[in-house]
């Protein structure tokens, strides 16, 4: 029989360094029989919306994402089924009619910053981990990125990290820290923490016999 894929959620604000921490797990596993998924895929279409709806989607609240699809997704990946990841289009606010093939893995790393607030996304993970950095990290790392890789104004920037992404991210994010089997601070930076959960996911593994 085949055996069951171990499922890793890590989650975190915008900002805190889970895409870092999550690059280096995947990282240390290369050559092994690993995947990412990551929840930003798993915007709800919004297709039967006019385009002015649309643009009033908060992209950091729970609802914004298909965690029905996501759950049944990572079901078939766990029972070694390929899957079609949907692709989402930011420009036209909705799903693509693109998708991406992926097919199973022995390890699947689930990232996002809501990953951890859906009881059946928890349900399914064998490790949750929560990536924790202070908020001025946070504003200052978005800053920059929104300004050099999307092309945004250092007002539009802080107006919405004011208006949604902070209050949302105390509602919602903040409080799915107290899921996580292990907290790492400061993210990617922290390479200690990083290296001590390569070394509890590669026990798991052997225990299942998959390394």
């Amino acid at each position: 029989m085949s055996r069951k894929p171990v499922v890793i959620g890590v989650a975190g604000g915008s900002g805190s360094g889970k895409t870092s921490v999550t690059k280096s797990i995947y990282e240390s596993f290369k050559g092994h029989s690993i995947l990412l998924l990551e929840q930003d895929y798993y915007y709800k279409d919004q297709g039967h919306l006019p385009f002015e709806e649309r643009l009033k989607t908060n992209y950091d609240h729970p609802l914004a994402f298909d965690n029905d699809l996501l759950i049944e997704h990572i079901q078939k990946l766990l029972n070694h089924e390929e899957i079609a990841k949907p692709v989402y289009d930011y420009a036209m606010h909705t799903r693509s009619d693109e998708f991406i093939m992926v097919e199973p893995k022995d390890v699947i790393i689930l990232e996002g910053i809501l990953v951890l607030e859906d009881e059946r996304l928890r349900n399914l993970m064998d490790i949750k981990l929560f990536v924790d950095t202070d908020a001025d990290l946070r504003i200052i790392r978005r800053l920059f990125r929104d300004i050099k890789e999307r092309g945004r104004s250092m007002d539009s920037v802080i107006e919405q990290y004011v208006n949604v992404v902070r209050p949302m991210h105390n509602q919602f994010i903040e409080p799915t820290k107290r899921y996580a089997d292990v907290i790492i601070p400061e993210g990617g930076h922290n390479h200690v923490a990083i290296d001590l959960m390569v070394t509890k996911i590669k026990t798991i593994l052997e225990q299942k016999s998959i390394l």
